[in-house]
């Protein structure tokens, strides 16, 4: 997952809203989001190649989601799975700060990691810090918290324009954004500036690695459910399947 925007405003009707893109390999082998079996209060992706999940939900009302932290010398010694930080929040009953406080970070390569129990959202990161998030708009993408990537500013405006009538069909066309920023506006990586033109749009659309998901979820509390929606895309952009789904809280 590359760009994950995110509303917290607890105590309200919409204490949580996501707006998520992942960006993958198309080759890489992955199930789009589902009740899993081995966890039936679990709706999620599953990544089938490595295991765990970039992103998902449980009927008991918990959130997770990992990105990758960009770096020019990834661990490549680091034995577990990133993805396996999401299944195991999503099937613990560990609050969220007591979850991210326990992780050890040199067993995974760089990774973000946002948890939420349904009162507390915490954010860790094995390249960066570890707090329990005050209420506000965030953007995430492939560095600390607060990095100001162009398409994590813009993705934030965005988000807090569509409050408080938000639906996941308008999140889905929010991460929908192609765009590209100036080059001046880039981020300063080391990499060559045609890497980092191809990946700065919130929307990467490529032959080989490009945009893969866009989830939305809101957590409501008015009507006690989860709403959920995930957009799945193929090689080129191309739109496949869109999964909806309501999640009763239990």
């Amino acid at each position: 997952m590359c760009l994950v925007l995110f509303s917290y405003q607890p105590g309200t009707d919409l204490p949580l809203v996501v707006a998520a893109n992942r960006d993958e390999f198309y080759a890489r082998p992955a199930r789009s989001a589902h009740y899993w079996d081995d966890a039936p209060q679990v709706f999620a992706g599953r990544d089938l190649s490595a295991g765990g999940s970039w992103l998902g939900v449980t009927s008991s009302g918990r959130f997770a989601t990992v990105t990758n932290f960009a770096e020019e010398s990834p661990d490549e010694l680091a034995p577990a799975s990133r993805g396996a930080l999401v299944e195991q929040f999503l099937k613990t009953d560990v609050d969220a700060h007591g979850f991210v406080h326990r992780i050890h970070g040199p067993d995974y390569k760089g990774f973000n990691l946002l948890v939420y129990d349904g009162n507390k959202l915490a954010y860790t990161s094995n390249r960066g810090y570890t707090q329990d998030l005050e209420p506000g708009t965030y953007g995430l993408a492939n560095a600390e918290l607060g990095a100001t990537w162009p398409k994590v500013v813009a993705g934030t405006r965005a988000l807090e324009a569509l409050a408080p009538d938000v639906t996941t069909a308008a999140l889905i066309r929010l991460l929908a954004d192609d765009s590209r920023p100036a080059d001046e506006d880039l981020p300063r990586r080391g990499r060559p500036i045609e890497l980092e033109r191809r990946v700065a749009p919130c929307f990467i659309c490529g032959e080989e690695y490009g945009t893969r998901a866009s989830t939305a979820v809101i957590f409501d509390a008015r009507s006690a459910c989860i709403r959920f929606a995930e957009q799945l895309y193929l090689s080129g952009g191309e739109p496949a399947g869109l999964t909806e789904e309501t999640l009763p809280l239990t």
